[in-house]
C-alpha cells in the first residue's frame, strides 16, 4: 500500500537528525464527563477531541493541556516562513500535519505486524534493521500497543523543526511530530517511568473500557537539494517506553 505523498506541503510521502525541544508540552490529560465544568489551574488548552464508543454513550472528551515556550514557538515559525520563501512556497504546517498523521497510522500499523520489507521507500533504510531487532524482542500485547488507528490519534502537533546544510552543499528540513494515541493493548499496570500511559474509562458505568493514551515521536526529512525526489522519509521513530 502506497503512503499519499507530501509533495509541495500537500500530502505526500514522508526521510532523521535532532533533539527532542517541543514548543508544547502538554504532560496533562483530562477527560471530562458531559453537563460538567472542570477548570484547569494552569496551562493552555492545546486540543480537545470527543470519543465516543459504539452505541448511544455519553461522549468523552480529551484535553491535551500544556504551557508553550514562547520562544520555541516564534522559532519554529520562523522556520516555516524559511521554508515557504526559500525551499517549497506551497508548504503549509496544517497540510504536512495531516500527512505526517496518515502516515504515523500506516507506519505504526507495519511495525506492529512486524511487515519490516514493507516499510522500504517510507523509513530511511538504516532505521528499519534497528526497528526490527527491537520489535522483535516485544511481547505481542506491546507490539499491539504500536498500533495507532486514525480514530484513535487525539493530538497531533509538530515539536521542533530543523534546517540543515551537509559540506557537499546538500539541503534538508526535518519536522519532529508528537502524537498521543490511545490503544486497548494490555499493558502493566505500572508503567516504566516516563512512559506517559494514562488509565482512561470510556462509556456509561458498569460498562466501561479501559484504554490508554501512549506517545510517539516521528521525525520526517526532506532533501531539498536540486534534482532530488521530493519525498520525505521517516528518520526516527520513539513509542513511549516500547521502542526507544
Amino acid at each position: 500500500m502506497a503512503l499519499p505523498l507530501l509533495r509541495g506541503g500537500y500530502c505526500c510521502r514522508l526521510p532523521s537528525l535532532f533533539n527532542i525541544t517541543g514548543h508544547l508540552k502538554p504532560d496533562r490529560v483530562v477527560l471530562t464527563r458531559p453537563n460538567k465544568t472542570q477548570l484547569s489551574p494552569v496551562g493552555v488548552v492545546s486540543s480537545a477531541r470527543s470519543y465516543c464508543s459504539d452505541g448511544p454513550k455519553p461522549h468523552q472528551k480529551v484535553m491535551v493541556l500544556g504551557i508553550p515556550n514562547p520562544l520555541i514557538w516564534l522559532r519554529t515559525r520562523l522556520y516555516y516562513f524559511l521554508i515557504r520563501a526559500y525551499f517549497d512556497k506551497e508548504f503549509r504546517i496544517e497540510e504536512f500535519t495531516e500527512g505526517a498523521k496518515q502516515a504515523f497510522s500506516h507506519v505504526s500499523r507495519l511495525l506492529s505486524q512486524c511487515q519490516f520489507d514493507a516499510l522500504e521507500g517510507l523509513v530511511a533504510q538504516d532505521l528499519v534493521g534497528k526497528l526490527e531487532e527491537k520489535c522483535n524482542l516485544l511481547q505481542a500485547s506491546h507490539k499491539q500497543a504500536l498500533l495507532a488507528i486514525p480514530d484513535d490519534i487525539m493530538y497531533t502537533t509538530p515539536s521542533d523543526v530543523g534546517i540543515y546544510y551537509d559540506d557537499n552543499g546538500r539541503k534538508f528540513v526535518s519536522i519532529l511530530m508528537r502524537f498521543w494515541y490511545l490503544t486497548s493493548a494490555r499493558l502493566p499496570d505500572d508503567p516504566m517511568e516516563g512512559s506517559r500511559i494514562f488509565k482512561m474509562a470510556l462509556g456509561t458505568e458498569g460498562q466501561s473500557e479501559t484504554k490508554r493514551l501512549l506517545t510517539a515521536n516521528y521525525e520526517f526529512q526532506r532533501e531539498f537539494t536540486k534534482g532530488v525526489a521530493p519525498d520525505w522519509t521517516i528518520t526516527r521513530i520513539e513509542h513511549s517506553k516500547l521502542l526507544d
